[in-house]
């Protein structure tokens, strides 16, 4: 062996590779990277998801100030808790309760490392032995490298875009048996960019009930609406069944660099506890 050892003890994790590299922007890096150098046309980025890149569009200086006051009060060097320091997640339960009619805590609420890092928590939680989780397609495609990285079954549902990209119900009811763990909405929609009507999301959430499955709801553009549907947030289905709300300041703020995603569970009847998802 190389350098006198006669065996090497150590090796990468398979499987962890192709995790860590499927997402959106290693698809755009590899459209960009076979772009013929030759050509001196100007490529125009369209596939740019980062606004805040382009220095015309900037966050309000009322986020920077807060950020500048936080780090000049020395209160928040010190070791956090793994779930997040309690004014964050007090303010981020305070500013998700306007919408509903119970009231979440700060110990409901998760602060991860950007998005990417509350999908690996929520499919490593729920990767039982056997379980398979529903995704949508066309989705944000992070979900699938995760979903396979902890053994975690997926099936897909569709969304009808004659229908304005609304979840095919019908074929989730199909699809559901008793490993179905959950089922994952984004709305407002990437990539189509629809807004869900109370009706249909209200629709989805009995659907859930019925199946027994959890609501992962993905809803980092939360309040951007893309036409005259009002935006209404999953979690005022808290009642009818759990729902796990997944967002962040990252894009109403325009600030995906400061990586500050939440995971909150919304269930106020206490079922994800019992069943020790949520805790």
């Amino acid at each position: 062996m190389e350098n006198g050892a006669k065996k090497w003890g150590f090796q990468g994790k398979q499987g962890l590779d192709a995790a860590s590299a499927t997402n959106v922007r290693g698809y755009f890096n590899l459209l960009t990277g076979n772009i013929n150098q030759d050509n001196s046309s100007v490529v125009v980025p369209l596939g740019h998801g980062d606004p805040s890149h382009f220095p015309s569009i900037r966050t309000t200086p009322a986020a920077e100030d807060a950020i500048v006051d936080a780090l000049r009060s020395a209160k928040h060097n010190c070791y956090a808790t793994t779930v997040g320091i309690l004014p964050a997640r007090r303010a981020i339960a305070d500013y998700l309760n306007r919408d509903l009619s119970y009231k979440l805590t700060p110990d409901d609420v998760y602060l991860t490392i950007g998005c990417n890092q509350a999908i690996e928590v929520v499919t490593a939680v729920l990767s039982r032995p056997g379980a398979n989780i529903f995704l949508p397609r066309p989705g944000y495609p992070h979900y699938e490298p995760w979903c396979a990285y902890n053994h975690l079954e997926m099936r897909h549902y569709d969304l009808l875009p004659e229908k304005g990209w609304e979840v095919d119900v019908d074929a989730v009811e199909t699809l559901a048996d008793e490993n179905t763990a959950a089922m994952v909405i984004i709305n407002p929609g990437k990539p189509c960019w629809n807004v869900c009507s109370y009706e249909h999301l209200n629709k989805v959430a009995e659907t859930a009930r019925k199946l027994g499955i959890l609501v992962i709801a993905d809803e980092a553009y939360d309040n951007l609406t893309f036409g005259s549907t009002p935006y209404v947030p999953m979690r005022v289905f808290g009642l009818t069944l759990p729902i796990l709300t997944m967002g962040s300041i990252s894009k109403r703020w325009v600030v995906p660099g400061w990586r500050l995603w939440w995971l909150v569970t919304s269930d106020p009847n206490g079922l994800l506890q019992k069943s020790g998802v949520g805790s």
